[in-house]
């Protein structure tokens, strides 16, 4: 499997000919690329900065062969085109070609007590390979061998997300949702967060459009 990282929030995953793409929200310049190659887009929750609903509505309508996964508040905004937007929720299993996923968690992490928490999934695929969490420290009772480990952004606190990290105990750990932070930030994070700090456990920073395998 080959993992490719765009800005914030949103990652490609390649295998066997297809390409999964997560949370091609508003703060991913390339969204509309990488969607343009997908062949199913998975959206962890509403915000606009994971889902850009007029690029993917878009892309549904002119591409007959793209299907969509994502909360029900989502794939209701989005209509069922004719059965390709499917609601998922904590426990459901799908398969994209030779992909397997499974959706984890409910609700978006807590902000502040007036603003009110949508429902989140995350997204673990092929059996543990790679698990994106969107805004949420839920730890799915799997095995995880690559975490994509948000970083930045309102919900957000270094000691809840080393706990987190220890909590789901992966073997590798990607920063994602950094958009946020300036370098320094992301760096002073990693470090913070990584190898030689509280997990114990490498923490990978990628550029936009820096592609790895799993």
């Amino acid at each position: 499997m080959r993992l490719t990282k765009f800005a914030h929030a949103c990652v490609a995953l390649e295998k066997d000919g297809t390409r999964l793409v997560v949370d091609p929200g508003t703060f991913t310049p390339e969204a509309a690329e990488a969607v343009g190659r997908a062949d199913a887009v998975l959206i962890t929750h509403e915000h606009f900065d994971h889902f850009d609903d007029k690029l993917v509505a878009a892309a549904l309508k002119d591409r007959p062969g793209l299907r969509v996964y994502a909360p029900a508040l989502v794939a209701d905004r989005l209509g069922d085109h004719d059965g390709r937007v499917r609601c998922v929720a904590d426990g459901d299993t799908f398969t994209v070609g030779s992909f397997t996923v499974s959706a984890h968690g409910h609700r978006h992490a807590l902000i502040h007590a007036d603003i009110a928490c949508p429902d989140n999934v995350g997204y673990l695929v092929d059996d543990g390979a790679v698990y994106h969490p969107g805004d949420a420290y839920f730890a799915p009772h799997a095995r995880v061998r690559t975490l994509l480990l948000p970083t930045s952004g309102p919900w957000t606190k270094l000691g809840e997300a080393a706990d987190y990290v220890r909590a789901v105990r992966p073997e590798r750990i990607i920063q994602i949702h950094e958009l946020m932070l300036s370098d320094l930030g992301r760096q002073s994070t990693a470090t913070l967060l990584g190898e030689n700090g509280l997990t114990g456990i490498p923490v990978t920073r990628l550029a936009p459009g820096t592609t790895v395998d799993l």
